[in-house]
């Protein structure tokens, strides 16, 4: 049975002519912005790519199909419709009742790969949640990332999660991470985590070398390509400290669970930092962009 893909025009063409793509997930879209604002920002990000000379591919399902790239009106949708989070395990669901939905780093990184798309910005992963000791809470974004073999750039994770229990997972299943100008995992809104790296990369150029070794070795697991923000644009860390204490506080006290943690901490945290948190969140996805669309121009002219 054929994959119920549609790749739009414009991806189609650049895919088949050998210019650089970079995918783009739709789930920032549709429930990390707020309305009216997320279909302005979802077209300045498509935007930034061309300016660069890189042809936008976002990702998203519509009436059952899987799609690579999408059309202003397409766009709209995801901006505007209730539409659930995917991830991969409810791509068969959604498919086979002909529905929509918003993609996650996971599903995001299933459809772009099957597409041919081998470079993705977002803005951070899911990771090990913490206290998944107990829990066993951890984010299908890890196990996607040891299965396809795409190259993400992120903030590295949310600092609501366990960056070093994440880290750990990542190096158990086999996913290489570089530190795009730095030795240290970020952590989303801040520039560093304290969590060491093993491997640097400087520029683009680099990192598709590291992409051009992967695919001789014939491995299928992804590059994190971990990405700071510049210092002075970072979230000022006292009040990302002070934040994120009081918001862990108050979950506890609720006694929230489960796949309601990360949301609840998130806005808890905008609403702690007065929108400054949000602000850094558009920051984070134009960065990454940014050297995505390095990596994918470079990738290309391989």
């Amino acid at each position: 049975m054929s994959l119920p893909l549609s790749i739009s025009p414009e991806v189609s063409d650049a895919l088949a002519a050998g210019r650089p793509v970079v995918a783009l997930e739709s789930t920032i879209i549709s429930h990390g912005l707020p309305r009216p604002d997320n279909l302005a920002a979802a077209r300045r990000f498509e935007q930034q790519l061309r300016d660069a000379g890189v042809v936008p591919a976002t990702i998203a399902v519509l009436d059952g199909q899987l799609k690579a790239g999408l059309s202003d009106a397409e766009l709209e949708r995801i901006a505007s419709e209730d539409v659930p989070k995917l991830s991969m395990r409810d791509l068969p669901v959604v498919l086979a009742r002909g529905g929509s939905g918003a993609t996650t780093v996971a599903a995001t990184s299933f459809i772009a790969d099957h597409a041919g798309v081998r470079v993705f910005a977002t803005g951070g992963l899911g990771g090990v949640h913490r206290g998944a000791d107990t829990s066993f809470d951890e984010s299908n974004d890890l196990k996607a990332l040891s299965e396809v073999p795409i190259t993400v750039v992120s903030a590295g994770v949310k600092s609501v999660l366990d960056i070093g229990a994440t880290l750990e997972r990542l190096e158990t299943l086999g996913v290489t991470v570089l530190g795009y100008g730095t030795d240290e995992f970020p952590s989303f809104w801040l520039r560093s985590s304290g969590e060491p790296l093993d491997w640097t990369v400087p520029d683009g150029q680099a990192v598709a070398g590291v992409m051009e070794a992967r695919e001789q070795l014939e491995l299928c697991t992804a590059i994190v390509v971990a990405n700071p923000l510049p210092f002075d644009q970072q979230l000022d860390p006292d009040l990302h400290d002070r934040a994120l204490a009081e918001a862990l506080r108050r979950c506890e006290e609720k006694g929230i669970e489960g796949k309601e943690v990360t949301p609840f901490l998130l806005s808890t945290i905008v609403e702690l930092t007065e929108g400054d948190s949000l602000a850094v969140n558009l920051r984070i996805v134009e960065n990454n962009i940014r050297v995505a669309a390095e990596i994918a121009t470079a990738w290309a002219e391989l």
